[in-house]
């Protein structure tokens, strides 16, 4: 979606927001580990989808935005601002790759390396700080193994789930949305 028209860039970004949120918020399985959490949930698919259809930046500032937002009220305030970064870096990546050559050059090889590039960022950029802060907090090795074997499980789900829904999603929504678009533009 390359609309040049500020207006819809906005609503789209804004929108996209708005669905990894709801996604974060009531599509999810809370798990507890050894005195932290993690879950396995929708919202990776629509911060995916966010990089997809709206390119790095516009992307990235839904999927970070709406994961921050979530995190600020759902209790997960601590962890708002890194997940801004690291939900930001995975659309950006993502919509990166997806946008780097022509839009027809959207196939779905390049859109299914967009995908996987940008869930695989995620994943080591949420399992290094998760190590990271075990660490620092001053954990023991084992309770911090035992800690990133459950968020490498979750995180490795979360991204095989993103991958799967978000490609197919794309191209559906991709052709809604060129149908629709044109006819925004001219009216605006």
């Amino acid at each position: 979606m390359k609309s040049k028209n500020p207006t819809v860039r906005l609503a789209m970004t804004g929108l996209m927001a708005a669905l990894v949120f709801v996604a974060t918020q009531f599509f999810k399985v809370e798990i507890p580990v050894a005195g932290d959490r993690t879950m396995i949930g929708f919202a990776n698919v629509f911060c995916i989808l966010s990089g997809l259809l709206l390119g790095p930046l516009y992307g990235g500032l839904a999927a970070g935005v709406g994961s921050g937002l979530f995190d600020l009220v759902g209790g997960w305030a601590s962890s708002a601002p890194v997940t801004l970064v690291t939900k930001f870096a995975m659309a950006w990546i993502c919509g990166l790759i997806a946008w780097g050559g022509h839009e027809k050059s959207q196939k779905l090889s390049r859109v299914i390396t967009a995908a996987v590039a940008g869930s695989l960022s995620y994943c080591v950029l949420y399992l290094s700080y998760s190590a990271l802060k075990g660490i620092m907090l001053g954990s023991a090795a084992q309770s911090v193994q035992m800690i990133m074997l459950t968020k490498l499980g979750a995180t490795l789900t979360n991204a095989v789930a993103a991958d799967i829904i978000a490609v197919p999603l794309f191209f559906a929504v991709k052709k809604a949305l060129e149908r629709s678009l044109p006819a925004v533009g001219r009216r605006g």
